[in-house]
C-alpha cells in the first residue's frame, strides 16, 4: 500500500517541534520510530496532511537517575530500556515490559513516547509504567503540564494528548525500599503478536517480614484502557504476602476488570488469565521486595 501524501518536517529542538505543532493542529501528527502510525498510514486509518519528526531531538533521547527520580525521554527506545542496567536495578518491571515488545527490530525502533501515544489497551509499556506511579510531561508552545499515567488513557487509541502538545518525557519516584514489582505478558505467539492479556503489579512491604503497606495492580487487554484492580489492592494491603493472599487478589483483580469475546480469546478465558497473572506478578514482585 502507498502512503497518502504529506508534508515531512524534521525541527532539532523541542521549542521548534511546539511551534509546528501550534500551527498545524489536528493536520499534524508527531511521528518517531513510526512501527504503528506509518502502517496506520498505509491502511488509510490517518492521513496527516504534515508530519512532524522528532526522532533527531537529542534532549528527547536521553534518561536521568539523579536524585530520586528517573526521567525518560519520549525518543528512548524500547531496546534500550530492556538493555538499561540503570533503569534495571530500580524499575526492572519496566525491562521486563520492554522485552516483551515485538521482536528486536520492532523493538530497536519503537519508542517509549509512541507506546504511550499509541493508546493500545494491549501495549506492553503502560502496565508497569502505571504501577511505579508515573507521570508524562506534555509541552506545548505556550508552556507544559504533568499528567499522572492513571488519567493520561481516555479509551483505545484516545490521550490526554490535545493536538498541539508533545509528549517529552516520562517520569518515577524510585520506590521505596521493601518495594518490588513484576510484569508477565500473555500472547498466542512469543513475538509480533497482539497481547492477549497483560498484567504488572508493584507491592511494598512495612520491613522484612512485615505487611503490605501499598500495592497497584493494573492490566491491560480487558477493557477500553489500561485498568487498576482496587478491589485486589484493598485486599492485599495490611495482609502478610503469601501464595493463598496473592491468589485471592488475582480472583479479586478478575472481577475488577471488563474483557470481551474476540477472535484471540474469550471473556471467560481473559478473566481467568488475569487472576493467574495476577498471582504470578505478585510472587515476583515479592521475592524483590525481600531482595531475593
Amino acid at each position: 500500500m502507498l502512503l497518502p501524501k504529506f508534508d515531512f518536517h524534521e525541527p532539532a529542538t523541542v521549542t521548534e517541534a511546539c511551534q509546528i505543532m501550534a500551527e498545524y493542529g489536528v493536520k499534524a501528527k508527531v511521528i518517531a520510530g513510526g512501527t504503528d502510525l506509518m502502517v496506520n498510514m498505509k491502511k488509510k486509518l490517518v492521513s496527516p496532511e504534515q508530519l512532524v519528526s522528532v526522532s533527531r531531538i537529542e534532549e528527547l533521547k536521553k534518561i536521568d537517575t539523579a536524585g530520586n527520580m528517573l526521567k525518560i525521554g519520549s525518543c528512548f527506545t524500547v531496546a534500550d530500556i530492556a538493555a538499561s542496567e540503570q533503569i534495571g536495578k530500580k524499575w526492572k518491571a519496566l525491562c521486563s515490559g520492554a522485552k516483551a515488545l515485538g521482536s528486536p527490530l520492532i523493538r530497536n525502533l519503537a519508542t517509549i513516547g509512541g507506546n504511550l501515544g499509541s493508546a493500545r489497551p494491549a501495549a506492553d509499556l503502560p502496565p508497569s509504567l502505571m504501577v511505579y506511579g508515573a507521570k508524562v510531561v506534555l509541552k506545548k508552545k505556550s508552556g507544559e503540564r504533568v499528567v499522572a499515567m492513571d488519567k493520561f488513557f481516555r479509551g483505545p487509541g484516545l490521550t490526554e494528548i490535545t493536538p498541539d502538545e508533545i509528549l517529552t518525557e516520562i517520569q518515577m519516584d524510585a520506590p521505596p525500599a521493601y518495594s518490588g514489582a513484576g510484569y508477565i505478558n500473555l500472547g498466542i505467539r512469543q513475538a509480533q503478536d497482539c497481547n492477549l492479556v497483560n498484567v504488572a503489579s508493584f507491592i511494598t512491604l512495612e520491613g522484612p517480614g512485615g505487611v503490605i503497606k501499598t500495592a497497584r495492580i493494573v492490566m491491560g487487554c480487558v477493557g477500553p484502557t489500561h485498568l487498576r484492580a482496587p478491589s485486589a489492592e484493598k485486599l492485599l494491603v495490611g495482609e502478610k504476602p503469601t501464595e493463598a493472599i496473592f491468589a485471592k487478589a488475582g480472583q479479586a483483580a478478575a472481577g475488577d476488570c471488563s474483557p470481551i469475546n474476540d477472535f484471540r480469546g474469550s471473556a471467560e478465558y481473559k478473566k481467568a488469565m488475569v487472576g493467574v497473572l495476577t498471582k504470578r506478578t505478585l510472587g515476583i514482585a515479592y521475592k524483590e521486595a525481600m531482595g531475593q
